[in-house]
């Protein structure tokens, strides 16, 4: 626990959702060698990245990244085309000009910050 009495063991709070999703999912994932040898489920990434959002320019390049990641993996020609991305619901929050494409850097708000 942290000084305000907060939990802030963000990698044990991680690992819990992910045992209590593996858990509960009713379709098979086809588990390769590595993973039965690791006794994991197939489901997940090995590890996770964690990390503190510092400012409102990080949350900036934070968000445009995961706007934008669905496009770099081929899933959509643009952050708009991927059904569960949040890019259209920040669009019409105004945080974001409808015809970003995160090719030129634009942050969140338009490239502009607060």
């Amino acid at each position: 626990m942290d000084v305000a009495g907060r939990d802030a063991d963000f990698s044990g709070r991680m690992r819990e959702i992910k045992a209590g999703f593996t858990r509960r999912i009713v379709r098979k994932v086809e588990r390769t060698i590595g993973t039965l040898r690791q006794r994991e489920s197939g489901i997940w990434l090995r590890r996770f990245w964690e990390h503190t959002i510092r400012d409102e320019r990080d949350y900036a390049a934070h968000m445009d990244y995961i706007h934008f990641n669905p496009v770099k993996h081929g899933l959509g020609a643009e952050a708009r085309d991927w059904e569960y991305s949040s890019f259209r619901r920040c669009v019409a929050a105004g945080l974001y000009p409808a015809e970003w494409d995160g090719a030129g850097g634009d942050a969140i708000n338009g490239g502009e910050l607060g």
